[in-house]
């Protein structure tokens, strides 16, 4: 346990220091991932044995449910709904069908046996969110025509099809009698019901004033969340529909602060996803590979170049598209984690296959990942599917939330200029908007002609800046003796692009000018701009 905890501490903080360097390569992060687990196992650097399948199988199924969740938490239905007709014909009838394809294919072309090539193909019928979700949001490639909304709400959403079909053929490998038809149905109705349900009362509990605090919100929701797979499982439904579609349930609720909610599931949703591609690469004997990679080279370019494209072509037909969307749509069809995980449940069931199933698997995923992935924004480019004018951010919940509006105080002292005049006077932005009046002790609700006056505490509305990437805020106390101190604002040399906006001394907030002084213990926030790129003003 102590040499595994430190592995993990290990593999997180070097993901945390490359962090910045994995924005700027045009591969998927996700496949260093890999590639840190390839380094670190039996073939690699540290060559650390690792060949627990039932290990990985818990602990990446366990992972996919934090994935799912937040898949279906994050789906802004309003921005979906476009396309949520042709993302549920892709992500039900589209696995279904790619399933079938791809078998045939191992059947005819590569002499499988049929329930041998149903099995490949089932298990690799789904596309992956966390891949898609990854490219989407690191290259801001937002898609003409809500095409970015189709492919998440897709991909988040075909898992448990996938899954669904991967048991049946299971089952039937093992020669198991099972009635095909019931056995989706109770799938399916047992998933759907149960996710419903608990989410539609775990949203009216997120509602409720006995979750008073941040912390019991987040650690209701966790439960609802691990309840939600749980209860339709053991029941004998679809567990990961279950929690996909009760993420959706709440994602698309009108709950209060659910911005802190998004960003505690996004960070568990990205440790989720490096653990899930980490322990991967560690399981893989890269010697192994080299036997299945002509069969998985020929599965994927028929699945990437026919089977996904004649899919989607037919599946969206109905609805008209354009033929730069379909080509988009039948690119960004990529295989990942699921997949993998799939496959070591067809392992450790036990049937015997002409292919190592995971090493074939994991080959498709490799091949996938780092020729789809890496040239999808390429792709999306040369179809002329790129909308400059949109944010691919915003079709995520946490960018629907009434909370991109701050809140902004301001007092009016003896002699600032906006005194003795109406609010119709002052040439304030249209996005600045004066929200309220506060004058000894009571509150004006103002209009264009009230009247400011000496005291007055106005309340400003105005839209939250969210692009962190360009400005960063942070502290710096002021210690005795610091050259700082009993300095004036304007004779401090600050180093780089900063600005002192906020100044902390004891329990009083003032915003500086360049004569305040600095005293000993004032705690300085500071707003930090990087240095342009060249090229750029």
């Amino acid at each position: 346990m102590d040499r595994a905890i430190l592995l993990m501490g290990a593999v997180i903080l070097i993901c945390i220091l490359l962090h910045r360097f994995l924005e700027r390569i045009p591969v998927p992060s996700l496949l260093i991932f890999i590639a840190l687990g390839i380094c670190f196992g039996e073939n690699g650097l540290l060559r650390i044995v690792f060949n627990d399948y039932a290990f990985v199988s818990q602990v990446c199924s366990a992972s996919l449910i934090f994935i799912m969740f937040y898949g279906g938490f994050g789906t802004n239905l309003q921005t979906a709904r476009p396309v949520l007709a042709q993302a549920a014909v892709l992500s039900t009838l589209g696995v279904a069908a790619t399933a079938g394809a791809v078998a045939a294919f191992c059947h005819w072309a590569l002499a499988l046996p049929l329930a041998e090539s149903l099995l490949v193909g089932s298990v690799i019928s789904s596309t992956d969110a966390a891949s898609v979700f990854n490219i989407l949001r690191t290259h801001k490639l937002a898609l003409k025509n809500h095409t970015d909304s189709l492919l998440e709400v897709e991909s988040g959403s075909n898992d448990p099809m996938s899954y669904m079909l991967t048991s049946v053929t299971l089952a039937l490998m093992a020669g198991q009698e099972v009635s095909v038809p019931l056995l989706l149905a109770r799938q399916i109705l047992l998933g759907a019901v149960c996710g419903l349900v608990i989410g539609a009362l775990a949203a009216r509990g997120l509602r409720a004033s006995f979750l008073d605090s941040q912390q019991s919100r987040t650690v209701f929701l966790l439960a609802v969340m691990l309840l939600a797979y749980a209860l339709p499982a053991v029941l004998g439904g679809n567990g990961y529909l279950g929690v996909y579609l009760c993420g959706v349930w709440l994602g698309n609720a009108k709950v209060s602060q659910k911005r802190y909610l998004v960003h505690f599931f996004d960070v568990l949703t990205d440790v989720s996803q490096v653990i899930i591609f980490f322990l991967l690469g560690l399981l893989v004997t890269p010697a192994q590979l080299p036997a299945v990679l002509l069969p998985a080279l020929l599965i994927m370019a028929f699945l990437t170049l026919v089977a996904r494209p004649m899919v989607c072509g037919v599946l969206l037909a109905p609805f008209r598209p354009g033929w730069g969307q379909v080509g988009i749509v039948s690119w960004a069809g990529l295989r990942g984690a699921a997949s993998i995980v799939f496959a070591i449940s067809a392992v450790l069931s036990g049937v015997d296959t002409t292919y190592d199933l995971y090493n074939l698997v994991f080959c498709i995923v490799l091949l996938s990942i780092s020729i789809q992935g890496s040239l999808l924004p390429r792709v999306a480019r040369r179809l002329g599917m790129i909308d400059k004018s949109a944010d691919v951010a915003k079709t995520f919940n946490d960018y629907q939330e009434e909370s991109d509006v701050s809140f902004i105080k301001l007092h009016l002292g003896a002699g600032h200029p906006w005194c003795g005049r109406a609010l119709r006077q002052l040439a304030l932005p249209a996005d600045l908007l004066v929200a309220m009046v506060v004058r000894q002790g009571g509150t004006i609700v103002p209009d264009g002609d009230t009247v400011l006056q000496a005291g007055d505490l106005l309340v400003l509305a105005a839209r939250t800046f969210e692009d962190r990437e360009r400005l960063a805020l942070r502290e710096l106390t002021v210690e005795r003796g610091s050259r700082w101190e009993n300095a004036s604002l304007s004779a401090v040399d600050l180093p780089g692009r900063r600005l002192v906006i906020l100044i902390q001394r004891g329990a009083n907030t003032m915003i500086p000018t360049g004569r305040t002084v600095i005293r000993a213990g004032d705690v300085l926030v500071l707003a930090e701009s990087p240095a342009p790129e060249k090229g750029q003003p």
